[in-house]
């Protein structure tokens, strides 16, 4: 008898993750593939496209084949699936693998239908669709089937998900277009507003993760970094230095759309559940999660307490795989092919 393998994929706009049952997360590489522009044929993908970036010569094009958690570019976007089940499955599993590949929770059915056949044509065997709250619920360890009210929130790279979750269901959702990209894109704009400095996106995540925070730093906690990049008017290479300070104050509009995001499913959550999120608080998962201050922000805004999930960037990659091995039980909740 063959077993075919379980395998359940976070397909995000800044990274993919890939779960294997009994194995964990296999695979954590970069949404990034680098294509020939002569013969459209595949160069790299992953973590080695992404060392492309900014480096190719014309013959080669490095995409981000994913945009906002949706599929962008869809025959990139089923090489990259190939190329990541493939080396989780392994070149010799018959019949192909059984995936899970969680998806924003405002897609469309177009988004979603799209999803599921790139998965299909990428060789699994069967696909089935999770929304992004509920798995990453499942991987932060949120008891989803009990009959109360559980509160997510997950920063991606592209999406904010925010969901009230119950009996193995979303009660309230919501979904915003903006995550960790766009913070990025915002720091990119205010070094070319503030200083005349053109720096790359890479350089603006480096910057968020150095120096960046959600809400003002204490005095003793302040930090500043010296930031490297390419004046607008000379075009010669520049390094000025920047405060985390000036960081909060640029990066403050993503994150309001962010804290309106949760205020707009908490004014629409029952009161029988919103009783249980008091008690309980808002679970924070995704990248985004890691931002300084991001938990004491919400908490501020909303008047409920937040915490960050144990493992907040891999939570809807196992969430992802502990719905495969719960099929009976969430089958209502899931999208299948």
């Amino acid at each position: 008898m063959v077993f075919s393998k379980r395998i359940g994929i976070d397909l995000g706009t800044a990274n993919v993750l890939v779960y294997v049952k009994g194995r964990g997360i296999v695979i954590k590489e970069p949404s990034v593939v680098a294509v020939s522009t002569k013969d459209g044929s595949i160069k790299a993908v992953g973590a080695e496209a992404r060392d492309m970036l900014g480096r190719t010569p014309e013959t080669i094009e490095v995409v981000r084949p994913m945009k906002d958690g949706v599929i962008a570019d869809y025959v990139i976007t089923e090489e990259m699936l190939r190329h990541f089940i493939g080396k989780a499955a392994g070149r010799f599993s018959l019949g192909g693998p059984e995936v899970m590949v969680c998806v924003p929770g405002g897609v469309t059915t177009v988004e979603m239908r799209a999803v599921r056949d790139a998965a299909l044509n990428a060789g699994a065997k069967h696909a089935w669709l999770i929304r992004e709250p509920l798995a990453a619920a499942l991987g932060a360890g949120i008891p989803v089937s009990a009959p109360s009210g559980n509160m997510v929130i997950d920063i991606g790279g592209g999406t904010t998900e925010v969901a009230v979750i119950s009996l193995n269901g979303i009660v309230v959702g919501n979904s915003v277009r903006l995550g960790g990209n766009h913070i990025d894109e915002e720091i990119m704009n205010y070094m070319k507003r503030s200083y005349g400095l053109i720096i790359g996106d890479r350089t603006a995540e480096e910057i968020k993760i150095e120096i960046g925070s959600a809400v003002p730093l204490p005095e003793e906690e302040k930090k500043t970094m010296n930031v490297k990049g390419r004046d607008q008017v000379t075009g010669l290479p520049r390094t000025v230095t920047v405060t985390s300070d000036e960081i909060t104050e640029a990066i403050a509009e993503p994150l309001d759309s962010i804290v309106n995001a949760v205020l707009v499913v908490l004014e629409e959550t029952p009161p029988e559940l919103m009783s249980d999120i008091i008690d309980k608080g808002m679970v924070l998962a995704g990248g985004g999660a890691l931002l300084r201050g991001m938990d004491k922000l919400l908490a501020e805004r909303t008047g409920i307490p937040c915490c960050i999930a144990e493992n907040p960037l891999d939570c809807v990659a196992i969430g992802t795989g502990m719905a495969l091995e719960h099929l009976d039980v969430l089958r209502d909740s899931l999208i299948e092919d």
